[in-house]
């Protein structure tokens, strides 16, 4: 798998985008679902890449600037045709060692609470990511869980 920033001019990017889009629309309420569209993810401060191989887009995974040396992960989707193959470890390592060496301390995320996110809530938690309190400007909602990594600690 080859991982490089987006070419938001590539409109296999925005199908996939759209893709995720669609599969989060009916987890929760519109104000509890946070995922950034394709003219968000091109916003001052956010950085896109995406994974491909043999030509087809496989993966994405962002990080958008919040305060100080503190970045949160947006947009981590694996195409479903290979969950299962490394595709999000390849993606989240790649995005976890750019931030630490721009210097940034602390990636975040948001991801749901609910039964469907369990699957990225414990990759998470392999990856070291912990239980945290709303960050950023999110507010305490029963259908999202929030999760930190120090990257200072290894």
């Amino acid at each position: 798998m080859q991982i490089s920033r987006a070419d938001f001019a590539d409109p296999r990017l925005a199908a996939f985008l759209q893709a995720h889009l669609d599969d989060m629309e009916p987890t929760a309420p519109p104000e509890s679902r946070h995922a950034l569209d394709l003219a968000a993810l091109q916003g001052h401060g956010v950085r896109l890449w995406v994974g491909t191989e043999g030509g087809d887009l496989v993966g994405t995974a962002a990080l958008a600037a919040l305060e100080g040396r503190h970045e949160e992960l947006k947009s981590m989707r694996t195409a479903p045709q290979v969950r299962g193959r490394g595709v999000a470890t390849r993606m989240l390592d790649h995005v976890l060692a750019d931030a630490r060496s721009r210097g940034v301390e602390r990636v975040s995320l948001e991801t749901g609470s609910m039964a469907f996110f369990e699957p990225a809530r414990r990759f998470y938690a392999r990856a070291g990511f912990v239980v945290c309190p709303p960050f950023g400007a999110y507010a305490d909602d029963p259908l999202s869980t929030f999760m930190t990594l120090d990257l200072r600690r290894g």
